[in-house]
């Protein structure tokens, strides 16, 4: 057995080496909120971004995003995420069981969550420096694997922070 582990190990550093086998770069998970929800929790391919997300903010910081060494067309990530009320405001304490009962039911009812895949865009020439999750308004999401900060102006996703809900969104 170990024998065959050690053929195995040399066959696979023998194809990084010649490059048959792509090699992963791997990066924090970021994410930027344009809404007024909050993001309580999102993953990316399975793995979390960690930090829940306040509404018109930016957080996250899990890890990790591996990026492949090279981007190919159709390249698409899945977007796991769990959206819900930013402030509860109307907390009625535990004093009176049944209105707080009712006022969680009122907080669960407008959590939603979501799975999305989204395209990477093609990163050829550049530095991965991870992958970053804008989520928009409408469960909308982009993603960026720039190295540059949200806001710098050589950051590809020039959306502004706070964008309005719209009164519907069309699908």
């Amino acid at each position: 057995m170990a024998v065959y582990t050690c053929y195995l190990a040399a066959a696979l550093g023998f194809l990084v080496a010649v490059g048959s086998l792509p090699v992963v770069q791997a990066s924090t998970i970021e994410a930027v909120n344009h809404t007024h929800w909050a993001i309580n929790r999102f993953s990316v391919d399975g793995r979390s971004g960690v930090d829940i997300i306040g509404p018109y903010q930016g957080g996250g910081g899990g890890c990790c995003y591996n990026a492949p060494e090279r981007w190919v067309p159709g390249m698409s990530l899945r977007v796991e995420w769990e959206r819900g009320v930013a402030y509860s405001d109307e907390f009625p304490g535990y004093a009176d069981w049944p209105k707080y009962l009712a006022w969680v039911d009122s907080i669960d009812a407008q959590t939603r969550r979501q799975t999305k895949f989204v395209s990477v865009p093609d990163y050829t020439g550049q530095k991965v420096c991870g992958i970053t999750v804008h989520f928009l308004p409408c469960d909308d999401i982009q993603v960026s694997t720039s190295c540059y900060a949200y806001g710098s102006p050589e950051y590809p996703i020039k959306t502004p922070l706070h964008l309005p809900e719209p009164q519907s969104c069309v699908r």
